[in-house]
């Protein structure tokens, strides 16, 4: 009998491993991914299989039924929202420019003003600001949120705003804020608030989406102020690690119909994460007449489309002078590695700033694995002195920058849930031009010997820890 059950159990474990691997060929994203996955499934069902279910599912399942779910009552209020826009939608004669908005699926408007917001103190200023000025509501999503000094002063402008009426709805990352206490989120409940987690494993359906993480950070008050960017809520933000030293990273402040992206996004994650629709004010507010353009590209693994790493190509494939771009994890997909290897081929000044000392060191050692032929196809590499840079931004020659949450990782475009700020302005460029410039002045450039000359073992190291770059 019990020789019975032990060749049951091997059958439905190889049973699920078939297919499981069926599942694999049929939707893993890329065909590397879909062979590792495969062999693994059929030769090693045992471990691949629970590991597969946690680790490899290519979407998030819920989330896109949930769209389905909710469809006849948020589309009419989104089909609302989109056709009062409509009077501010830029007029986009650039086909690059008309990509974007596609790859969007959001409009873009005009009538927008964009502030940049240079390292901690700017932005948790500007944001607090805002806070305080809220009279309706505040929609706050933060990846990291950490009870200290930062987050405790986050947690006294919320309290203040509920005290006055205002309606706040916070929502944190159950994976990236798993260190905030139960006395925080109680303290915000007892103000008022509404607090909630963004589960990926939400639900017995989906108990084993724990990959996904919702890396997203994004601030609105009252449908007329937005805030995105690299910037989570702890006091290494603000330079005050010890390891870390000075932290490097942009915010962007937004007035204008474009905020209403923002919202829309916010909107769509607090539906996941609590399955209700709350009410919010959809009429669009014009700052200015010429001011910014901005399209809002939210990303993630309920896209249809690898949203984030076709943005990143596409940014690439377009430039014709410059593309600059600052990420603290740089393993791009081989798209994306190739794009940057042919710009600079044709004459782009391809450049890439990374951190000097990194925080996540799987993720560091991999981009050593490839940045070689980086380099003898003309790419420049450098590396943050100063401290950590944590930044997210994309400058397009004269014409175009971005700023958002999408690091040049596996994560962030397949398995985060990440968004960007897209400005096709020359304005707004240039003031992206003039930032970068002094962060580049603070970086060491990497040359090629330098990467050639490691030893065997740092090369190994690098090579094995970029195979692990998918789950990383």
């Amino acid at each position: 009998m019990t020789s019975w059950l032990i060749g049951l159990a091997i059958f439905v474990i190889h049973l699920l491993g078939v297919v499981s691997a069926v599942l694999a060929l049929m939707s893993s994203r890329t065909s590397q991914g879909a062979i590792a996955w495969i062999l693994s499934l059929v030769t090693l069902p045992y471990v691949a299989v629970p590991a597969y279910w946690i680790f490899g599912r290519p979407r998030f399942y819920g989330y896109v039924s949930a769209r389905g779910e909710r469809d006849t009552v948020l589309r009419r209020v989104l089909a609302r929202y989109r056709s009062r826009v409509e009077p501010y939608l830029a007029d986009i004669r650039d086909p690059d420019v008309r990509a974007v908005e596609q790859l969007a699926q959001m409009p873009m408007t005009s009538g927008n003003r964009a502030e940049l917001l240079i390292d901690g103190q700017a932005t948790f200023d500007s944001l607090f600001a805002g806070l305080a000025r809220a009279e309706e509501y505040a929609l706050v999503q933060f990846f990291i949120v950490r009870n200290d000094a930062l987050g405790a002063e986050l947690k006294r402008h919320l309290q203040q705003a509920a005290e006055r009426g205002v309606r706040v709805y916070f929502l944190y990352d159950e994976i990236g804020s798993h260190q905030l206490n139960e006395g925080y989120l109680r303290d915000l409940a007892e103000a008022g608030i509404e607090v909630s987690a963004f589960r990926s494993s939400r639900g017995l359906r989906h108990r084993f989406q724990l990959n996904f993480r919702n890396h997203r950070k994004v601030v609105v008050v009252d449908g007329r102020e937005g805030w995105v960017g690299g910037f989570n809520v702890g006091v290494e933000y603000l330079g005050e690690h010890p390891r870390h030293g000075p932290w490097r990273d942009t915010h962007l402040k937004l007035t204008g119909p474009s905020v209403l992206g923002l919202q829309e996004a916010f909107w769509e994650d607090w539906h996941w994460a609590t399955g209700e629709m709350i009410t919010l004010d959809w009429v669009p507010r014009v700052t200015c007449e010429e001011c910014h353009k901005v399209v809002i590209v939210p990303s993630g693994p309920a896209d249809r489309q690898e949203t984030a790493s076709l943005l990143v190509q596409h940014a690439i494939h377009s430039a014709r002078e410059r593309f600059w771009v600052t990420s603290p994890y740089f393993v791009p997909d081989q798209g994306v590695q190739d794009a940057l290897r042919l710009a600079a081929m044709r004459g782009v000044d391809v450049r890439i700033m990374m951190p000097e000392r990194p925080d996540h060191l799987l993720v560091f050692l991999s981009a050593f694995s490839f940045l070689p032929d980086m380099l003898r196809a003309g790419v420049k590499v450098y590396r943050y002195q100063p401290g950590f840079l944590h930044q997210k931004v994309m400058l397009v020659d004269h014409e175009a920058a971005s700023v958002g949450t999408v690091n040049l990782d596996n994560r962030s475009f397949r398995l985060n849930f990440e968004i960007t700020a897209f400005l096709p302005d020359r304005a707004f460029a240039a003031e992206v031009r003039v930032m970068l410039e002094r962060d580049f002045a603070r970086c060491r450039r990497i040359g090629l010997e330098e990467l050639t000359s490691r030893p065997l073992w740092r090369k190994l190291v690098s090579r094995a820890a970029y195979l692990l770059a998918p789950i990383q």
